[in-house]
C-alpha cells in the first residue's frame, strides 16, 4: 500500500526500560484522527483525513492512490479544490503568445466560459457538463465561429490541465461532445467595381490603403503598420513584419499575424499609387511600444497615419471612415435616420479586400503554395479550403484537357476513334 496512515490521537512514546508505549495526543479526541499520506508523482507528499472509526476507509483510499497510479489515472487531489476559472486565469498567465492575443482568449472565457462552467472544481467534469455549456453558447453566441473559438479556448484549457495532472480523460473530446460546427458560408469576393467604389467614397489620406489590400493582400493591421523602410520601389517587393495592434485600447507595434513575415510583390500600379500617396501625405514618424504596452518602444516612418500624425487605430477608422465607404458604395444600407450605427456586416470589413486579392490571382492561374505565401497564411491547405471555389479555371482546364483527347481524331480525319468508337466496342 502507498503511503501511511498516521493517527493523530496517539503517539508512541519510549520510556526508560526502552519499552514503547501509546499515549494520547494533546488532540486526542477532538478533529479528524486519521491522515493518509503518500508521496505523489511530483515527489511532494499529499494527504487526506479521516474520521474517528474510518482507518479502513482511510486505507481503500491509499489503495486506490497506488492503484491510479499504476494505470496512469492518478489525479491530484488539487483538483477537487482547484476550479475551472481558477487554473484557467493561471493558465492566461503562463502563456507566451503576444499580448492582445491573451487579452482577446481571456475577454472569451470570462464572458462565455466562467459564467457557466468557472466555479465547478476540474477533477468533476464530466462530457455533460461540457454538453451543457454548448448548449448554452448557441443560445447566447450567433455566429459560429465565435462558438468555434470560444470553444477551442476551453478544450485548451483542458489539454494544459491534462498535461499538468489535473484531470484524466478530456471532458470536450469525448465521442458524445460535438463542437460547434464552422460555418458553411462561402468567400464571395468583392467585383472590381466595389472595390474601386470604397476606395473613391474614403477620404484622400486613406484611399491607397485600398491599393495594398486589394492589390498585395495585406491585412489591416499590416497596412497600418507598414513602414516605409521595408518597401522596395524597384525591385517591385513589400517586407511584412510589422502590424498595428491594439491593446486594451491603446497601439502597439506587433509581427504579423502568427508572427510569420513574409515578402510580398509589389505590383507597378500600386507602387506608382504609393508614391503619389507620399506626395500628398508625407510619411510620419511614429513611436509606440513593441508588443506590449510597457515593451521596448519602436519608431517607425509609416505610409498611413491619422490627421494628427498618429497610428490609425482599428476601431476609429472602421467607425468613422470604412463603414461610411461602404454605405456610400452601396454595400450596406445608409444608416436610418437617428441611428448611431451602421448596421453590423463582419464579412464587409477590410479582410474582404485579402479575398478579393485571392480571387484575383487564382483566376490569373496564380498557384495555391505562393498565394498562401503571400497571404501569410502557416498552412496552403486553410488558403485551399478556402479559396477552392473561387478556382473555376481548373473547371475550364479539365474541359479543354478533355476535348483536345476527343475531338483530335475528328479534326485530323481518323474517325475509328473517340467516344462513338469506345461505345459501340
Amino acid at each position: 500500500m502507498a503511503g501511511h496512515i498516521q493517527d493523530r490521537w496517539y503517539k508512541t512514546e519510549t520510556d526508560a526500560d526502552g519499552k514503547t508505549r501509546r499515549v494520547k495526543t494533546d488532540r486526542h479526541g477532538s478533529g479528524l484522527r486519521y491522515r493518509a499520506r503518500y508521496i505523489g508523482p511530483d515527489g511532494t507528499e499529499k494527504s487526506k483525513s479521516f474520521r474517528d472509526g474510518q482507518k479502513r476507509l482511510a486505507e481503500k483510499w491509499l489503495v486506490q492512490i497506488e492503484a491510479d497510479m499504476s494505470r496512469g489515472q492518478y489525479i491530484d487531489p488539487r483538483a477537487t479544490r482547484t476550479t475551472f476559472r481558477q487554473y484557467a486565469e493561471k493558465w492566461l498567465s503562463d502563456q507566451t503568445s503576444d499580448v492582445a492575443t491573451r487579452q482577446a482568449v481571456e475577454m472569451r472565457l470570462r464572458l462565455h466560459a466562467f459564467p457557466y462552467i468557472g466555479s465547478r472544481p476540474l477533477g468533476s467534469f464530466q462530457p455533460g457538463h461540457i454538453r451543457t455549456w454548448v448548449r448554452q453558447l448557441e443560445d447566447t453566441v450567433p455566429a459560429a465561429s465565435y462558438r468555434r473559438a470560444i470553444f477551442g479556448n476551453v478544450s485548451a484549457v483542458f489539454t494544459a490541465a491534462m498535461d499538468d495532472g489535473l484531470v484524466v480523460k478530456h471532458p470536450c473530446r469525448a465521442d458524445s461532445v460535438k463542437a460547434p460546427k464552422p460555418s458553411p458560408t462561402r468567400v464571395k469576393p468583392w467585383l472590381a467595381d466595389q472595390v474601386f467604389a470604397v476606395r473613391a467614397a474614403l477620404p484622400g489620406r486613406y484611399r491607397t490603403m485600398v491599393d495594398l489590400g486589394a492589390g498585395c493582400g495585406l491585412r489591416q493591421g499590416e497596412i497600418f503598420g507598414l513602414p516605409v523602410d521595408e518597401t522596395d520601389f524597384l525591385g517591385g517587393w513589400l517586407h511584412v513584419a510589422y502590424q498595428v495592434k491594439l491593446v486594451r485600447g491603446k497601439p502597439i507595434f506587433a509581427p504579423p499575424k502568427g508572427g510569420k513575415e513574409r515578402d510580398v510583390p509589389l505590383p507597378g500600379a500600386v507602387g506608382e499609387a504609393l508614391a503619389v500617396h507620399m506626395t500628398a501625405y508625407p510619411p510620419v514618424k511614429v513611436t509606440l511600444p513593441w508588443l506590449d504596452l510597457d515593451g521596448p518602444p519602436v519608431t517607425k516612418t509609416l505610409f498611413f497615419t491619422n490627421s494628427e500624425g498618429s497610428a490609425v487605430r482599428r476601431n476609429t477608422f472602421n467607425r468613422r471612415h470604412w463603414k461610411p465607404a461602404l454605405a456610400t458604395a452601396g454595400i450596406i444600407p445608409e444608416r436610418e435616420k437617428g441611428e448611431a450605427e451602421y448596421e453590423k456586416s463582419p464579412e464587409d470589413g477590410m479582410h474582404a479586400l485579402r479575398h478579393f486579392y485571392a480571387s484575383v490571382l487564382l483566376d490569373a492561374g496564380e498557384n495555391i503554395k505562393a498565394l498562401s505565401q503571400y497571404l501569410g497564411h502557416s498552412d496552403p491547405g486553410f488558403t485551399l479550403r478556402t479559396y477552392t471555389h473561387l478556382m473555376p479555371s481548373s473547371e475550364g482546364r479539365t474541359r479543354k484537357a478533355v476535348d483536345v483527347i476527343f475531338r483530335a481524331p475528328e479534326l485530323s480525319g481518323v474517325q475509328d476513334h473517340g467516344p462513338g468508337t469506345a461505345q459501340a466496342a
